[in-house]
C-alpha cells in the first residue's frame, strides 16, 4: 500500500507523544481520507512482449466506495439467482461468477459506454455493469416478459448497451469480438473491444483465428482470458500444455492480471484499452480470477477440488473483502458506511426478485418475433400448421 495523505496523519517530524495522541482518536472522530495512493505487488502484472502497467495508482474516496458498491451487487445478484434456481424459479443453465466479481467492475471503472463487451456465459455481472437493471436480468433468468431479452434467452443471452452477450457457444464470442473491434475501427469512433473467454475455452481453434485477423488489422480488441482455475471440472493444468494464457497470442503482447485486485483490473484495463486505441493493434489479457462454485448450477464444484481450497481462496484472496481491509486501513470510510451499502443492495435485489417473480411470462405470439428481418418472414414454417408474425 502506498503512503495515505491526510491533514490529521501524523508527520514525521512530529513528536511521537503527539503522533501517539492522535492515533488515539476513534475512528469515528477522525476525517476520513478522500484519497489513497496504491502501490501493487511486483507480481500483479506480468507481461508479455510490452511494458508493465503503473505498480501504483490513486483512488478516491468516491472511486472506491463505487467499487465496493458494484462488487457487493454483482455478488448479491448471484446469490439472489442462486437460491431462485434452487427453489425452482429459475430453469435451465445458469453460471454464476461469485468470486470473480472484481473483473466487471474494475473492467468498467476504465472504459466509456462507447466501448464494447462481449463474453461467455458467465456473464450476469457484466450485464450489471453495462446498465442492465437487477430486475431485467433476473426476470430474464425466470423467462419473464420484463427480461433483458424479453424472458426468451435466459441466463446465457442477456444483452445491453454496447454488450453483446452472454453467448451459450464454449469460445464462439472471441472472433465476433474481434468482429465488434473492427466495426469500432472502420467507424472511427474511438472505441474498442473486449473480447473475453474462459481458460476452458482457450484452446479453441477459433481463437487463434481471431487473434490472427485482429492482428493483421491491427483491431482494437483486448482479448481476455478469465483463468477461473477450471475449465468445467478440468483444471487448467489437465488442459493446457502451457497455462501461460497471457503468452498464447505469440506475436500479439500479453498481458496477466491479478483478477481478485478489482484496483489492478482497473489499471489493467485502463493500461489495455489505451494500448488498442493509440493504434498498436490487439492485446492478449489474462486475468486470473477464481470461483467459488461449480461450473453451473448442475456442478456442486467439489468433486475435483477440495473444500479447503475454496475456503483458502475465500479467506485469502476475496476481492470484496480486499477492497473493504483496503478502505478501512486507509481510512476511507467507517464499518458503519461499508455496512449501510450492503444494506442498500440487500434491499435492491430483494425487491428485484420481488418484481420478477411477479412479472408475467412473455405470449406466446413471441415465439415468431425478432427472427427475421421484417419483410423477410417466410409464408409458412415446414412442420407447422399456422405462424402469426407480429
Amino acid at each position: 500500500m502506498g503512503q495515505k495523505t491526510s491533514k490529521l496523519a501524523p508527520h514525521p517530524e512530529m513528536s511521537i507523544q503527539l503522533a501517539k495522541t492522535i492515533a488515539k482518536i476513534p475512528k469515528g472522530m477522525r476525517a476520513l481520507n478522500t484519497s489513497v495512493t496504491v502501490d501493487f505487488p511486483e507480481n500483479t502484472f506480468v507481461t508479455h512482449n510490452c511494458d508493465l502497467p503503473p505498480l501504483q495508482t490513486v483512488a478516491t474516496r468516491d472511486e472506491v466506495l463505487s467499487l465496493y458498491k458494484v462488487m457487493v451487487e454483482i455478488r448479491r445478484l448471484e446469490m439472489a439467482c442462486d437460491q431462485a434456481y434452487k427453489a425452482k424459479q429459475i430453469r435451465g443453465f445458469c453460471h454464476l461468477s461469485i468470486g470473480q466479481e472484481a473483473i466487471a467492475a474494475g473492467m468498467e471503472a476504465a472504459i466509456t459506454k462507447n466501448d464494447s463487451i462481449i463474453t461467455a456465459y458467465r456473464c450476469h455481472g457484466f450485464t450489471l455493469t453495462r446498465g442492465q437493471t437487477a430486475t431485467s436480468i433476473i426476470a430474464e433468468l425466470m423467462g419473464k416478459r420484463i427480461g433483458s431479452s424479453l424472458g426468451k434467452g435466459g441466463s446465457m443471452h442477456l444483452f445491453g448497451p454496447e454488450f453483446y452477450g452472454g453467448n451459450g457457444i464454449v469460445g464462439a464470442q472471441v472472433p465476433l469480438g474481434a468482429g465488434i473491434a473492427l466495426a469500432h475501427k472502420y467507424r472511427e469512433n474511438n472505441a474498442m473491444c473486449f473480447s473475453l473467454y474462459g481458460d476452458g475455452a482457450a484452446n479453441q481453434g477459433q481463437v487463434f483465428e481471431a487473434y490472427n485477423m485482429a492482428k493483421l488489422w491491427n483491431l482494437p480488441c483486448v482479448f481476455v482470458c478469465e483463468n477461473n482455475n477450471y475449465g468445467m471440472g478440468t483444471a487448467a493444468a489437465r488442459a493446457a500444455a502451457s497455462t501461460k494464457y497471457y503468452t498464447r497470442g505469440d506475436y500479439i503482447p500479453g498481458l496477466r492480471v491479478n483478477g481478485m485486485d478489482v484496483l489492478a483490473v482497473r489499471e489493467a484495463s485502463k493500461y489495455a484499452r489505451e494500448w488498442t486505441l493509440s493504434g498498436k493493434g490487439p492485446l492478449v489479457m489474462e486475468m486470473v480470477t477464481y470461483r467459488y462454485g461449480g461450473h453451473s448450477m448442475s456442478d456442486p464444484g467439489t468433486t475435483y477440488r477440495t473444500r479447503e481450497e475454496i475456503q483458502h481462496m475465500r479467506s485469502t484472496s476475496d476481492p470484496i473483502n480486499g477492497l473493504k481491509d483496503r478502505i478501512l486501513k486507509n481510512d476511507m470510510a467507517t464499518e458503519d458506511e461499508l455496512k449501510q451499502i450492503e444494506k442498500q443492495v440487500r434491499v435492491e435485489m430483494d425487491k428485484a426478485v420481488a418484481e420478477s417473480m411477479a412479472a408475467a411470462e412473455p405470449d406466446e405470439a413471441e415465439l415468431y418475433t425478432q427472427i427475421y428481418a421484417p419483410g423477410s418472414e417466410p409464408k409458412s414454417v415446414r412442420g407447422v400448421n399456422s405462424v402469426h408474425y407480429y
